[in-house]
């Protein structure tokens, strides 16, 4: 989302004010004397958790199962792996 600079003093007094706004994505950079000194920053959620908040929002339309790895595009003939090939066709 964004990132805001807070000094340390307004971070005290307004604690859960900004708090609620990292729990939004915000991250803080904690400055004193105007100095960077720290930074505050929401803690990742797993990709399922964000995808069923997609959901609930009305962004994805998801049943809820894993995905399955994609099939290859391509495939190659003989023994030789595709990077051998490419290798092969820069020389």
């Amino acid at each position: 989302m964004a990132e805001r600079i807070v000094g340390l003093r307004e971070l005290r007094a307004r604690l859960s004010h900004h708090m609620n706004r990292v729990k939004g994505g915000d991250t803080l950079v904690i400055t004193e004397r105007g100095k960077p000194v720290g930074r505050i920053v929401p803690v990742k959620t797993s990709l399922e958790t964000r995808m069923q908040e997609m959901v609930q929002a009305g962004l994805l339309a998801w049943n809820g199962q894993k995905f399955a790895p994609p099939s290859p595009v391509a495939r190659t003939r003989g023994e030789r792996t595709v990077a051998e090939l490419l290798l092969g066709n820069r020389e």
